[in-house]
């Protein structure tokens, strides 16, 4: 039987939108980097950084470690589909596209998870999720406001983004059904942990990391700043939005990365926004309000209680 069909309080909305600041980020950092550190390495650093930070902080806390292998699994398949697979195909796409498209890409991720839960039984397929899903690519789509070139290097670069957001489908069932009640803490240090190791061993089989130059400070600062502030600090508030509103909910993320991106290079680089871009917003808006559902009930009628007989 499809699970109940969780909507997000005022709470996880305050942390979708700083969700989707760090992970905007994730893009101009790796795009930064992706031409001096090749792409599966640049992934090894990225969970690598992720999993410094937040193992002091497990064991600070106190949290037990995963036992035997039984116990890592659910990490391990987490990670690969999660982290290792997604990761390394969008960084690598990010060599024959730009961040920007590649975080407009990104933003199909809502639409492959409500099919993936549904496809599985975990969730609801409702109408007004499946709407709210098209009019936020709508909205994306306006934001972007740039004609395609469909090259073939343009086209191999935009598959590969959709493969991840595939994949992060395929991550939020795994989550609904096997990381209930883990701490998100631990959740994302335990999956970082084992990412890790898994991209030590495809960057140094297939990429020779250890013989690559040393990049630039520019670079190293880009992936310090993936690896802190977009994976271990954004994984942390993924693992407690799942907790609380349920995996479809935070992949809404997604549509909002794009107008993050949009609003750090308004900020951040001076960069003007123009009109597209503020309608784009607005659609973005409206779909997450569809998708969240309460606002239909301001318009349901409520039942008229019948007097009551003397």
């Amino acid at each position: 039987m499809p699970g109940q069909d969780l909507k997000i309080d005022s709470r996880d909305w305050m942390l979708l939108v700083l969700l989707s600041v760090l992970w905007g980020g994730s893009f101009f950092f790796v795009g930064a980097a992706i031409r001096e550190v090749p792409p599966l390495t640049m992934v090894f650093l990225r969970v690598g950084v992720a999993a410094l930070v937040l193992l002091p902080l497990v064991l600070m806390r106190g949290i037990a470690f995963p036992s035997g292998f039984a116990g890592w699994k659910v990490f391990l398949v987490m990670s690969v589909i999660n982290n290792v697979i997604p990761f390394s195909l969008q960084a690598s796409a990010q060599l024959y596209i730009t961040s920007g498209l590649a975080s407009v890409l990104n933003a199909t991720t809502p639409l492959f998870t409500v099919l993936v839960m549904a496809a599985f039984g975990e969730e609801r397929l409702l109408p007004r999720r499946v709407a709210g899903v098209l009019i936020g690519l709508l909205g994306v789509v306006i934001l972007r406001g740039q004609s395609l070139d469909l090259t073939s290097n343009q086209t191999i670069g935009m598959l590969m983004c959709l493969g991840a957001t595939l994949s992060y489908g395929f991550s939020a069932l795994w989550a609904k059904r096997h990381m209930t009640g883990i701490p998100p803490l631990g959740a994302a240090a335990f999956q970082m942990m084992t990412s890790c190791v898994l991209m030590a061993v495809l960057s140094f089989a297939f990429e020779r990391s250890w013989e690559l130059p040393m990049p630039s400070a520019g670079a190293v600062l880009a992936i310090i700043g993936t690896g802190v502030l977009s994976t271990a600090i954004g994984f942390i508030i993924f693992f407690q939005i799942i907790a609380r509103s349920g995996p479809s909910n935070v992949m809404l993320v997604t549509l909002l990365v794009p107008v993050s991106a949009i609003l750090l290079g308004h900020f951040l680089l001076g960069e003007v926004i123009v009109t597209r871009e503020y309608v784009g917003a607005i659609v973005i808006a409206a779909a997450l309000i569809v998708m969240d559902g309460r606002v239909f009930g301001l318009f349901r009628r409520k039942p008229v209680a019948e007097p009551s007989s003397s």
